[in-house]
């Protein structure tokens, strides 16, 4: 019976029904600017179905469910068997399924694999971050497997295949593999040159046994996993397969699920070794070399993810200042609020501009764009990924009270939004990545200087960032402990160049103005008054 106390209005209809990709302007844009004209209709289309999935109530509904319902550990059958296996929420298996049908491990030899791959990565995390984890993971262990061409002739089509296979078999009965990846240990943690988990060779070439532990093992559940042991030769990196050709199961005992702040669909664990059979990926030794690849496959991925949750941070803030009305009118029309709503635009669309520029460089290849790509990861890696909580907190705001209740789906992102952060390295780590690369590899300056200097004389706001950002860089005395301000300046002047470049005049307007030249606050909303506001709004306004 229907409550005589009051009536239902004001309310705003949820964000439901629409195309997550197509509704975003920043991102089809950034699409279209990077691809071959030959692709267009084919890559559009792609991207707009994997779009009205994204924003369809059942798999937002999906999303939800499996965030309610985290994974949960079976280290032993009815019998006292051990098995050692995770079980996960149905609409986790839905997700994680979609995502692989989508082509979100398949971007190595497809036409502008990287590129679409990015805009869906970035289109898919709206929906459920946590399966996330284990489609990067896949996708990234090519580059290392890429090194013994044998292991990629074995694994690489199913690690890039676009069908799902959970069962646990091995892997030439499988028309379809996951990846994970074991890199921590409890007494290193970044510093994985002090691991202690040890590999004895075996009889047959290139085969190990390892005994040892990982504190961090993302996405137990999968299939291979690439780690790092001791070997006789130093430090090396080794795949270990979860079920061996004779269909027994490897020794991979998990220890336990880490109980996490967010991204709480996805599973992450402690896992023992013991006599674990692996084969070594690459020479022995060069374990760190080898994996490189996947790492920084994977810290794109973080800068996508993050420029995903802004996205869909500010889509749910804006759109709900769309509808909502208080104090005689729209909350968008509010000059107030529109100061907000403006300022984190700005953050969304500048993240969103850096990262497809960065995923296209990875199609490109060449020389020029693999030294911008040295430099520009670690960097757009740590300021983007830094950005995001921020944004996801004052998004949050922009819904008041409503913004810190779960129904809104805010407090996920909440949480959620440090994670990028952490994970494949944390701020301290990529700072000092930049160093090395500005260091040792002279090379990669140049390229970045290249990309930047694209757009020197079109805004003297931008030309006075890129003055004093050489100024910094020509005085490297006690550089490393200026190295997170410098990550942040070469991100920064790189976003300013893209968006110059590249976004309506509105929108690198205001981002030179905060951003580049000092006329703009600590907090959101604090970006000078005098800028068309408004059309800043409007072209982060989601279109439903």
């Amino acid at each position: 019976m229907a409550g005589s106390t009051h009536s239902v209005n004001n309310q705003v209809p949820p964000l439901v029904g629409y195309d997550v990709f197509s509704a975003d302007r920043a991102l089809t844009a950034a699409v279209e600017r990077h691809l071959d004209p030959g692709l267009r209709d084919e890559v559009l289309g792609e991207l707009s179905a994997l779009g009205r999935t994204s924003g369809s109530a059942q798999v937002q509904e999906w999303g939800a469910q499996a965030n309610e319902n985290p994974p949960r550990l079976r280290t032993h059958d009815r019998y006292g068997h051990r098995i050692d296996e995770v079980d996960f929420h149905p609409s986790w298996h839905r997700l994680l399924g979609k995502g692989v049908s989508a082509g979100l491990t398949a971007a190595w030899d497809r036409p502008a694999g990287h590129l679409r791959r990015a805009a869906a990565f970035l289109v898919w995390t709206q929906v459920e971050a946590g399966n996330g984890c284990p489609l990067s993971m896949t996708h990234a262990a090519v580059p290392a497997l890429r090194t013994d061409p044998d292991l990629a002739a074995e694994w690489e089509p199913r690690l890039t295949s676009m069908v799902y296979d959970r069962e646990l078999r091995p892997a030439r009965l499988k028309a379809g593999a996951l990846f994970g990846m074991g890199m921590t240990e409890k007494q290193g943690g970044s510093d994985v040159r002090a691991n202690t988990t040890s590999a004895q060779p075996l009889a047959e070439d290139g085969t190990y046994e390892l005994t040892g532990h990982k504190w961090f093992c993302s996405a137990p559940m999968s299939d291979g996993f690439l780690v790092l042991a001791q070997a006789p030769g130093g430090l090396t990196c080794f795949l270990v397969p979860r079920v061996l050709a004779d269909g027994t199961r490897n020794v991979f005992l998990l220890q336990r699920l880490k109980d996490k702040l967010g991204n709480r669909s996805n599973a992450s664990a402690e896992v023992e070794f013991d006599g674990t059979w692996a084969r070594r990926v690459g020479e022995e030794g060069r374990g760190v070399r080898t994996i490189i690849g996947m790492v920084a496959a994977t810290r794109l991925d973080c800068v996508l993810g993050s420029a995903g949750l802004m996205r869909q941070a500010v889509a749910q803030a804006v759109h709900h200042c769309t509808y909502r009305e208080a104090f005689g009118g729209k909350l968008a029309d509010k000059p107030l609020m529109r100061n907000v709503l403006a300022d984190l635009a700005l953050e969304s669309e500048a993240a969103t501009t850096l990262a497809l520029r960065l995923a296209a460089a990875y199609d490109d290849g060449g020389e020029q764009e693999r030294a911008l790509l040295r430099i520009a990861v670690p960097a757009a890696k740590y300021w983007v990924t830094k950005r995001c909580p921020p944004v996801a907190v004052e998004a949050a705001e922009c819904l008041g009270g409503n913004g810190y209740v779960e129904e809104s789906g805010l407090p996920r992102l909440v949480r959620e939004s440090p994670l990028n952060s952490i994970w494949e390295g944390a701020g301290n780590v990529q700072a000092l990545d930049v160093l090395r690369a500005l260091q040792r590899e002279p090379g990669a300056l140049d390229a970045y200087l290249r990309e930047v200097g694209q757009a020197r004389g079109a805004d003297h706001r931008l030309d006075g960032a890129i003055k004093n950002l050489l100024t910094e860089l020509a005085d490297l005395e006690g550089v490393e402990g200026r190295a997170r301000r410098l990550a942040e300046r070469l991100a920064l002047v790189l976003q300013g160049s893209l968006l110059v470049r590249f976004a309506p005049p509105q929108v690198a307007d205001a981002f030179c103005a905060a951003r580049l030249g000092g006329d703009g606050g600590a907090a959101f909303g604090t970006l000078p008054h005098t800028l068309d506001l408004a059309s800043v709004v409007e072209r982060a306004r989601p279109v439903t």
